[in-house]
């Protein structure tokens, strides 16, 4: 899903990767992507990476308690209000972290990142790996107590393929489902792709056997939905959301606070926090944390001396953060001028230095970006070719190109990114520079508040823009598939390819791993040398301060539900 570019307070450590620990002699060879990342998380704080993901890792010292003296507390964050709290509108990491405490789904990731029970007791897939059947646990049910039954994961599902809810995600994670794409289109409002057998047993069909298919079930399109909850709230039911998940909305204040209290009626054990208080009327993080108004925040450049500090007591609350399955990036609208000319794409590739961006504008604190998916992803390729820093390169195929023979009106580019007031971000005023300095290439920078620039990306009303991608599961098809078919809602530039396309159709069937992933590997060379996207980062290992009180607080390279093991020490 998209990332929120411009955050603050904790949710800036999982969207902006605020600081990184680097070190090494330069003169020594460089290592694999791979290698570093996976460095990076095994030295990183409260997290467990699965063996496929990376193999194991230290967890931050605990307190011990027994659980009962765990209950209790709140937990205290700066963050900004999000987009959505509609389970079927969710596109966004700003979002998705309140949504995913609210709401429960069949099945979920947890710490490892691997897909474990939910609100399902169990599921069995039949041999030909195309019908799913569920079974819900007894005790699961809504914050309200009425019990969670087959009926409501239907409506759920339905309701956000439904044309009426203008869902810009329902097709990406539902679209297997036989029947549904009938609904999207408007051609039926219902699908035996979804069948509830009784009100502990809901059978999904999808259209063929999808390795990716379970995973896309952890997104909250999938989450169980209390339809007189829906329905009698109109356009403004996420006042006051009944939802499965962990806690409960308590209140929301749009531009001031957010609190989630504990749900009392919780499937599972309940969270031990009482509330969680989420401050959004913005501040300086640092000068908040160091009030004692927030107990923990992302550790930026300058204050970085100080908080390694040893002499520094601000330095015992100094943990490691793991590098996010995030990429930051430049995405184009290939339909438009001058970005339609796949030679001025690769003019404007080879004349960005990411080294230097990397080194000078985030002092060594992030990746240069090779390609799409980031290291230590499922699928990453070490041996991708990228699109080196080459001004000469760059200026030869600038002048093979189209662009000088535009009109002035045409060679006028806008790139979009998120933020309101002040002065964009560094790091996007340095790639204009780079393009009018190697390329003679005048780049405007356009900024816009969040909600606005999500709208206008779906609606492809931006020529150039500003983005970055978090995964929302640890699939390939993720990335590769949902961001760059020619026929997928989220190809947010236009991209079109016929063998992009073949690649990874192929690659939505096929059960061999190592095919799968070589599948997506040659998609993904394609895409670089096309210059569908311009990827310019990836997050390193960061830091973060968290009081010494809070116990428990997994940071983790996805977007999950992590407030729930959260306790307070007392």
């Amino acid at each position: 899903m998209l990332r929120k570019l411009i955050a603050s307070g904790v949710f800036a450590l999982f969207m902006m990767g605020l600081v990184a620990c680097s070190g090494g002699d330069s003169e020594e060879q460089s290592p694999a992507k791979s290698d570093i990342a996976s460095e990076a998380i095994s030295e990183s704080a409260g997290i467990e990476i699965a063996p496929a993901l990376g193999g194991d890792v230290t967890a931050v010292p605990e307190a011990s308690a027994s659980t009962g003296d765990k209950f209790g507390g709140k937990l205290r964050v700066l963050g900004g209000d999000p987009p959505t709290l509609d389970p079927a509108l969710v596109s966004d990491t700003a979002s998705a972290r309140i949504v995913l405490e609210l709401f429960s789904g069949l099945v979920r990731l947890d710490n490892a990142l691997q897909i474990v029970p939910d609100l399902a007791e169990t599921w069995v897939v039949t041999e030909e790996g195309t019908v799913y059947t569920f079974t819900i646990k007894d005790g699961a049910q809504f914050s309200d107590g009425t019990p969670v039954t087959a009926s409501d994961f239907k409506y759920a599902m339905e309701r956000a393929a439904n044309p009426d809810t203008e869902s810009t995600v329902a097709e990406l994670y539902l679209a297997d489902i036989v029947g549904v794409m009938e609904i999207i289109d408007g051609e039926a409002v219902t699908t035996s792709g979804i069948e509830v057998l009784d009100d502990k047993t809901l059978k999904i069909t999808i259209d063929a056997p999808k390795a990716y298919f379970l995973a896309k079930l952890t997104y909250p399109t999938a989450f169980a939905l209390m339809k007189s909850n829906v329905e009698s709230g109109g356009q403004t039911w996420t006042d006051n959301p009944i939802g499965s998940g962990p806690f409960i909305l308590e209140e929301y204040r749009i531009g001031e606070r957010m609190i989630l209290a504990r749900n009392e009626n919780y499937y599972a054990r309940n969270a031990y926090l009482d509330t969680v208080e989420i401050n959004l009327a913005g501040g300086v993080a640092m000068a908040m944390y160091e009030a004692d108004e927030i107990d923990l925040t992302g550790v930026g450049l300058a204050d970085l001396d100080r908080v390694q500090d040893p002499s520094n007591a601000i330095n015992r609350d100094l943990v490691s953060v793991p590098p996010g399955f995030s990429t930051s990036y430049l995405g184009f609208n290939i339909e438009e001028t001058p970005f339609n000319d796949v030679k001025f794409r690769q003019a404007l590739a080879h004349s960005i230095d990411k080294e230097l961006i990397a080194e000078q504008v985030f002092a060594g604190l992030v990746l240069p970006a090779e390609g799409v998916l980031p290291p230590l992803f499922p699928g990453f390729n070490d041996d991708l070719v990228s699109l080196d820093f080459d001004p000469d390169k760059a200026r030869a195929l600038l002048a093979e190109s189209s662009y000088s023979t535009l009109t002035d009106r045409d060679k006028r580019i806008v790139i979009t990114t998120q933020g309101t007031g002040g002065s964009p971000s560094l790091s996007i005023e340095v790639m204009a520079d780079m393009w009018n300095q190697n390329l003679g290439v005048t780049v405007e920078i356009q900024q816009v508040e969040f909600a606005t620039y999500l709208q206008d990306l779906y609606r492809n009303r931006l020529q150039a823009f500003f983005g970055g991608w978090e995964a929302d599961y640890p699939d390939p098809q993720d990335w590769i598939d949902i961001l760059f078919h020619s026929e997928s809602p989220r190809n947010d530039g236009n991209y079109s390819n016929p063998e992009v396309d073949r690649l990874v159709e192929q690659a939505r069937t096929e059960q061999d791993v190592v095919l799968r992933t070589q599948l997506y590997q040659e998609a993904e060379q394609m895409i670089i040398d096309d210059v569908a996207w311009l990827p310019v980062w990836w997050d390193t290992q960061g830091l973060a301060l968290i009081k010494q009180r809070v116990q428990d607080y997994n940071f983790l390279p996805m977007t999950i539900e992590i407030f729930k093991d959260v306790w307070i020490q007392e």
